[in-house]
């Protein structure tokens, strides 16, 4: 009897993992990643910061040692910045890009965001979970 629980033991693993998953409702779009540059780390630590603790992010990665190069006022321009990964819920965007606005010390900051169409179910749970609702 042990030896049919241990042959049937990953079997029944794998098809706990993929009922599990399959029971996912996750809608595609209800979470966005925002990308947003800041001149230097320390800002960057600055607005991560108040971003999470207003809870409009779960999360924010800082990736240092980027560089852009852009036109800006009808030169080129090229500079060292910090790349900010941010999730958050999709419907919580406009929020995030009012408190950048507001908190950030360039004249135009970039704000793109993008939907999450598929992603780890429990973090996207962890990103729900963190970040309200705009409807509540």
């Amino acid at each position: 009897m042990r030896v049919l629980s241990l042959v049937f033991s990953p079997f029944l693993v794998s098809l706990y993992r993929s009922s599990v998953s399959s029971m996912s409702t996750y809608s595609a779009g209800a979470h966005s990643v925002a990308y947003v540059t800041a001149p230097s780390e320390e800002v960057a630590k600055k607005l991560a910061k108040g971003i999470v603790g207003e809870k409009l992010a779960a999360c924010v990665n800082i990736i240092p040692k980027v560089t852009s190069i852009y036109e800006w006022k009808g030169e080129l321009s090229e500079d060292a910045e910090v790349l900010m990964l941010v999730k958050t819920r999709t419907n919580r965007i406009e929020e995030l890009i009012d408190f950048i606005r507001t908190n950030h010390p360039y004249e135009l900051p970039e704000v793109i965001s993008l939907p999450i169409e598929k992603g780890n179910p429990p973090y996207l749970d962890w990103i729900s979970e963190i970040v309200p609702d705009k409807s509540k």
